[in-house]
């Protein structure tokens, strides 16, 4: 195992060789992307609609960094571990199926949130009549973004449990172990913004309707203590190696 290639994060490359699935995978993630921009509308005809279209690209670059950030995930898990058996092959398609039906919430939550904190000068492409469809707004979203991030900790438990034939390292471990946290606390934080979302009651003021949305921004904290606990690891993983 001396011979892999070592990533900067302190990984070593198991999935050197791309197969036929990583790049299925990887064009379905395009494809996403894609309908991202295809879902616009037509072309501008005139500088007016320009403007307006324009408008759109905080939207567009939100919903394509958090893609990506699913991309990633499967990417380094490709890569980190190298298993390709049929348990794992399923869990990737049924990553890609989510995914492309993951374009749709997605793209209508970041308008909409960003035609809430600009007042309308960005605009929606979503039109909330009722309760019922701000439910179905968050509620698609979390159930999504749950069911992806599940995929991803199923896949990462699944190479977790391989740990001894995968020969890994003491930090490979606790990275991995990390990213069992990570995907988790996405998943938690879904499911809780799908609680929120069903429990709003009649008459809510506009303000806490957005909370099923803004507890996504948990996440930031949940990712701040997994690095911090990922360098203490390394740390003491270092000191014990000085100490031999």
């Amino acid at each position: 195992m001396s011979d892999l290639r070592l990533r900067p994060d302190g990984f070593r490359e198991r999935g050197d060789r791309v197969t036929r699935l990583e790049t299925f995978v990887d064009a379905a993630f395009a494809f996403a992307v894609s309908m991202l921009v295809i879902s616009v509308g037509d072309v501008p005809q005139t500088i007016a609609e320009l403007k307006e279209a324009l408008k759109l690209i905080p939207s567009f670059a939100a919903s394509f960094a958090l893609i990506m950030v699913f991309w990633r995930g499967h990417d380094e898990w490709s890569r980190r571990y190298g298993i390709d058996d049929a348990y794992s092959s399923n869990l990737s398609v049924l990553l890609v199926f989510l995914v492309l039906i993951f374009v749709y919430p997605l793209r209508m939550l970041f308008s909409g949130f960003f035609a809430w904190i600009s007042g309308g000068f960005f605009p929606s492409e979503v039109r909330l009549a009722s309760l019922s469809d701000v439910r179905w707004y968050f509620g698609s979203f979390a159930v999504a973004m749950a069911g992806m991030a599940t995929i991803l900790l199923l896949l990462t438990r699944h190479a977790a449990q391989q740990a001894d034939a995968l020969m890994l390292s003491p930090i490979e471990r606790v990275i991995t172990r990390a990213s069992t946290y990570a995907w988790s606390a996405v998943v938690v934080v879904s499911i809780l913004s799908l609680v929120l979302a069903l429990a709003m009651p009649p008459g809510i003021s506009p303000a806490l309707a957005a909370a099923p949305g803004l507890v996504y921004f948990l996440l930031n904290f949940a990712q701040w203590w997994l690095r911090a606990w990922v360098q203490r690891e390394r740390a003491r993983l270092s000191a014990l190696d000085n100490r031999r």
